[in-house]
């Protein structure tokens, strides 16, 4: 699906919205688009794609903290990622990191702007269908239950991240909605409707499936605990869908092997198209090593020592489920890029080196990290770079600016069911299909690993296998754990923990290590009750104010 449309086609649904009584302005101007001009076949379709053109949260208005990857929200507000950079450098996002986030901060509004223009241009989709009289009735159907499948996935991405949010859909001409009542009877219909009308093969990449709709709407019932309803949906992806995990894991980040067999719901990303690198992952466009490295720009969403430490194994190959933290992987922290430096020589997990950037190991095909020189303040943000963001050199050809990425951002993959629905089966005390998904899981991951310039392995690699999950309590730990290593920089963390219902305590013991490393975490508390969701915008407060628009506890 060409990006560039989707952008063109966002700024012709925006038509739908305005109007003016005065006579002298009746008349359409020349090069714009109104519903007369819309409610055709040709028209329907520019509009969807412009709905689909917002699930890279980019072409609202904001960019990077609009990120349709959460990189912010589900990742920075993690133990995953800092917020890198220095300590000036949008510094809001350091307050959200803190949990002290205030209603009044920008980025708020960003994200929320975004997700709310996406669920405007949907409805858009409908009523221009609705109308559409060259439609035939299967085209209409498929065009209704993608806008559908959209909308749902745009409520539910509000509901992540606030909880209690309005629900808008086509029939609303009033945004005063008021935020009192649980919407995810709303987002289950919109996805249920998606699951039993869309195609089970997608006309275009970038486009949603019925298995894409029902794997969506498991995912929103395991935010729900409902395990019942979410196994009967994950089951039948799993067992009946196209779907399979690709044999190299890195492989799920890069450009030249977009829209596997493991994606089932992929952000499409371009440079080169006239877009004039909006349409390249753009949220995300901060998030390169600094100064030489890809992107030349600008140190953020630097992975947490903390993560780093996750990676590492036993004499088994096994996570070290709860002592992981209590010793570093070495770092150059503190080294000029001159002083000397070897990397870690412990057993790792291979998925390390294909997430993280660290010194001495190679960053993709742009040569060795030289720690330092890529970092903008390593005393405030750690040693390491975010890599499955990233791109190869050669492979962005023609990207208008160095920070533009071809490289799609994979919403979801099949890696991410799987692992869900091994959490059901940790739930109902299964635990031989919990142990098998890890198991296979864990089996991919080293089958192709980092390496050096001579073919060798950048670092000392060892995975293993579970022999045996004893009981419910380490099933579910384990589980878990797999899943932050999976999907680690990927946008889910933070909205796992708060589905688990262990944010608190995670987090909480996080930040008192981490405090001693990066000193502005010093003083941070997660508040247990309130810090699971952020805080409502106050500029959507005001605008259709306190009365209706209720703010989340602060």
């Amino acid at each position: 699906m060409n990006k560039k449309i989707m952008i063109i086609a966002g700024f012709i649904s925006l038509g739908l919205t305005s109007s003016c009584g005065d006579d002298f302005l009746e008349r359409t101007p020349l090069g714009a688009a109104n519903e007369a001009t819309l409610t055709n076949a040709a028209g329907v379709n520019a509009a969807l794609i412009a709905a689909y053109s917002l699930l890279d949260g980019v072409g609202a208005g904001p960019d990077f903290a609009a990120s349709g990857s959460n990189w912010i929200y589900g990742e920075v507000a993690s133990d995953n990622a800092y917020k890198g950079s220095d300590v000036g450098d949008q510094a809001q996002i350091t307050t959200i990191e803190r949990y002290q986030g205030q209603a009044d901060i920008a980025a708020f509004n960003d994200r929320w702007v975004a997700i709310y223009d996406g669920v405007s241009r949907t409805n858009d989709v409908l009523k221009l269908a609705a109308k559409a009289s060259d439609l035939k009735e299967a085209e209409k159907t498929q065009i209704i239950a993608e806008a559908r499948f959209l909308r749902g996935w745009y409520h539910f991405e509000a509901k992540k991240l606030w909880n209690m949010v309005p629900y808008v859909d086509e029939t609303v001409t009033n945004f005063n909605i008021a935020n009192d009542k649980d919407i995810w009877p709303q987002i289950e219909a919109d996805l249920e409707f998606a699951s039993a009308n869309l195609a089970a093969t997608k006309s275009q990449p970038g486009r949603a499936s019925s298995w894409a709709a029902k794997a969506v709407l498991a995912k929103a019932h395991m935010f729900q605990q409902d395990y019942t309803a979410a196994k009967t949906l994950l089951d039948d992806v799993i067992n009946n869908g196209p779907f399979r995990l690709v044999d190299s894991f890195h492989d799920n980040f890069r450009i030249a092997t977009e829209n596997n067999s493991e994606s089932i719901l992929e952000v499409q990303n371009s440079v080169a198209d006239g877009g004039s690198g909006q349409n390249g992952n753009w949220g995300d466009n901060l998030n390169f090593p600094y100064n030489a490295g890809p992107g030349g720009c600008c140190g953020f969403y630097q992975p947490s020592q903390n993560l780093v430490n996750a990676f590492k194994t036993d004499a088994n190959g096994l996570p070290l489920l709860d002592t992981y933290n209590e010793t570093d992987v070495k770092s150059d922290e503190g080294l000029a890029a001159t002083d000397s430096f070897t990397p870690y020589d412990g057993t790792l997990d291979p998925r390390l080196d294909w997430t993280v950037g660290r010194r001495g190991i190679p960053f993709l095909n742009w040569g060795i990290h030289p720690g330092r020189t890529w970092i903008r303040d390593q005393a405030f943000a750690g040693p390491y770079s975010g890599k499955k963001a990233s791109f190869y050199q050669g492979d962005n050809a023609g990207a208008e600016s160095t920070r533009s990425n071809a490289n799609n951002y994979r919403a979801l993959r099949f890696a991410d069911i799987l692992l869900l629905r091994a959490e059901v089966a940790v739930e109902e005390n299964d635990l031989t299909t919990a142990l098998t998904i890890v198991n296979q899981i864990r089996d991919r991951a080293d089958n192709v690993v980092v390496t050096l310039p001579d073919g060798s392995p950048a670092a000392n690699y060892k995975v293993g296998l579970y022999s045996s999950f004893p009981d419910q309590t380490y099933a579910r730990k384990a589980v878990q754990f797999e899943r932050r290593l999976e999907l680690a920089l990927e946008g889910h963390r933070f909205f796992d923990l708060v589905r688990w219902g262990n944010a608190a305590e995670v987090l909480n013991a996080y930040l008192a290590k981490e405090s001693l490393r990066r000193t502005y975490l010093n003083g941070a508390t997660f508040e247990k009750g309130k810090d699971e969701y952020f805080p409502i915008p106050q500029t959507q407060i005001d605008i259709v104010g306190n009365t209706i628009l209720k703010q989340n506890p602060l």
